[in-house]
């Protein structure tokens, strides 16, 4: 009998938490191999290894990395692929986000924001590129409807993530035609901690279905976009309960 084909292999960045382990859990189930990366919230991180390995035995690995150190990237990636020998699929999910007003924002600030919502990304898909290509496999990026759309007090971390956009179009020409490049632009599904009743409500006043989303959703669009979407690259999918076409 000829050995049943190897599980596909994802990496995912900011993984042990919220959407991040949504993600893994979805692409877990659905029957890959999962390489979770986190930073510094290692007793999430090993919680979520456990309940995969008991559902899986050796079906994932840990791996901490600073992905503001660029220089960590490369081998965050080899670390993945010389645990289980492939890579099919990179989930750059980790992010930073806070305010930075005009008036109070450092260098520091941007220097932060755009290493996690924008540099990271890049190199992390850089070093992940011929790995992909040889699986013809796909990157899903994580990024904002307010990508797209200001939102007052956080210009820097707009202006990352409408980098991050751009990078999701530039390298689904550029990594054509073996890998596939996608993003998912989540609206309003996990308040920040930080985040007045009175703001979530004029939010969910401008979205049209009127609730926030889960986890899940956002878990839901980043596994269509790995297998079930041949023929989609190039494009960020919203999932925002249709605030993103509201005025």
């Amino acid at each position: 009998m000829p050995n049943p084909p190897a599980p596909p292999v994802a990496l995912v960045t900011g993984a042990s938490q919220r959407i991040g382990a949504a993600i893994v859990r979805c692409l877990h189930q659905a029957g890959y191999c999962i390489a979770l990366h986190y930073r510094q919230s290692v007793a999430p991180a090993r919680a979520l290894q456990a309940e995969l390995e008991a559902r899986r035995p050796g079906s994932s690995l840990l791996l901490q990395a600073d992905l503001a150190d660029t220089a960590a990237l490369p081998t965050l990636v080899n670390t993945a692929t010389d645990g289980f020998g492939r890579l099919d699929l990179l989930v750059n999910n980790a992010s930073a986000f806070y305010p930075t007003p005009v008036g109070q924002a450092t260098e520091t600030h941007w220097d932060d924001l755009f290493a996690a919502n924008a540099k990271a990304p890049f190199f992390l898909a850089q070093a992940a590129a011929p790995w992909l290509r040889a699986s013809r496999g796909s990157i899903v990026n994580l990024t904002d409807i307010y990508a797209e759309r200001s939102l007052a007090d956080h210009p820097i971390y707009v202006m990352a993530k409408a980098a991050l956009a751009a990078m999701t179009r530039s390298l689904a020409v550029d990594l054509a035609p073996e890998v596939r490049v996608n993003a998912v632009a989540p609206g309003a599904i996990l308040w920040p901690q930080q985040a007045p009743t009175t703001a979530q409500q004029a939010i969910l006043e401008r979205t049209p279905l009127g609730r926030t989303g889960q986890p899940e959703d956002i878990a839901a669009a980043v596994l269509w976009l790995a297998q079930g979407a041949p023929y989609v690259s190039g494009q960020i999918l919203a999932i925002d309960g249709a605030r993103s076409v509201m005025s």
